[in-house]
């Protein structure tokens, strides 16, 4: 490291990385006003998040759904939860994709997910 220092200099203000990522989660006022539209983290738990997805996904958002906890306690609730979600947001022109274990993305009418092939 020391030689890296000698080699480009050190900077007098080196950047805090955990500083930096903590405050991108700060919320600044007004911060949605001109959003076409939204990214909204959602935990699926209930028949009630179901509902919720759906409607933001209606609304012209993208919904990051958490499905960890469910798939851990009940996989029939959590296939039937999707399922309900899938259908409705291809009937609306919508799509989702699995991003992770945990995490699936769903979005509105007319936005497409990248799919990989063979992976």
């Amino acid at each position: 490291m020391a030689f890296l220092e000698k080699l480009v200099g050190k900077r007098e203000e080196d950047v805090d990385l955990e500083e930096f990522l903590n405050n991108m989660d700060v919320q600044e006022d007004n911060a949605y006003e001109n959003a076409d539209a939204l990214v909204k983290p959602v935990t699926l738990t209930s028949e009630q998040d179901v509902a919720f997805v759906i409607d933001e996904a209606k609304k012209g958002n993208i919904v990051l759904l958490n499905i960890a906890d469910l798939s851990k306690r009940n996989v029939v609730k959590l296939r039937e939860y999707v399922d309900q979600i899938k259908s409705t947001v291809l009937s609306i022109d919508g799509d989702m994709a699995r991003l992770s274990q945990d995490r699936v993305m769903i979005t509105p009418a007319r936005v497409k997910i990248v799919k990989r092939k063979g992976e």
